[in-house]
């Protein structure tokens, strides 16, 4: 990638695919960003730019990278793959730009807790890393898995297109009041749904809700 190349994807502003990060200090905390674009789209993460689009760049792009390759590899699970290069912007400042592919094999997690190997899954939600719902991590685990996803048209997927054609969207502990459902299985009824394409899921940091999909429209 040339300097040119950068200044365009730098002018996009930071997004679905795009993050920026001025330094590599804290990179266990860049790692939501990495497991975010592995489990969505994929994305470029880019050391060395300020939240303003601004180019300082990194004195030591070496060692950040460095730090930041360690921090993929130790962190994130199932692994996580990349691409990396190193883009001068100054005399001595060069900014990183890592390239993160979608992963296959979904959910990405980042392990915080290496001896019971717990850690918390991320999607990327416009220019913001979302932690994953249980739904989220069902649905990224199954769809792409190949498995053709059915559902029986009842009584209670009945309820719950009626309740969307005048609300537009729903979230778990709605279906499971208006279902008389537990929340466990309306979680999973709504999560058949989705992986059946009758549904979205649309992540967001203060709980997850459900809408139609646009064709249903």
């Amino acid at each position: 990638m040339e300097l040119r190349e950068l200044k365009k994807l730098v002018a996009q502003g930071e997004g679905l695919t795009i993050e920026f990060k001025r330094k590599a200090s804290h990179p266990d905390k860049i790692m939501r960003e990495v497991v975010a674009f592995a489990n969505t789209e994929g994305g470029f993460l880019l050391i060395g730019v300020g939240d303003d689009g601004s180019l300082p760049g990194l004195k030591y792009p070496d060692e950040d990278a460095f730090v930041i390759k360690n921090a993929i590899a130790k962190y994130c699970s199932p692994p996580v793959e990349y691409e990396l290069k190193q883009v001068p912007v100054a005399a001595n400042r060069t900014v990183l730009v890592f390239y993160i592919k979608p992963c296959q094999q979904k959910p990405v997690f980042v392990i915080y807790n290496f001896r019971q190997g717990r850690g918390r899954a991320y999607v990327r939600v416009a220019d913001r890393s979302v932690q994953a719902s249980r739904e989220m991590r069902q649905i990224l685990k199954y769809a792409n898995s190949g498995q053709q996803i059915g559902f029986t048209y009842g009584e209670r997927e009945r309820l719950l297109l009626h309740y969307l054609a005048e609300h537009r969207q729903i979230n778990v502990a709605t279906f499971a009041r208006i279902a008389h459902l537990s929340l466990k299985e309306a979680s999973t009824l709504l999560v058949r749904l989705t992986l059946a394409k009758v549904l979205q899921i649309i992540p967001h940091e203060s709980g997850d809700y459900f809408m139609r999909t646009p064709e249903d429209w």
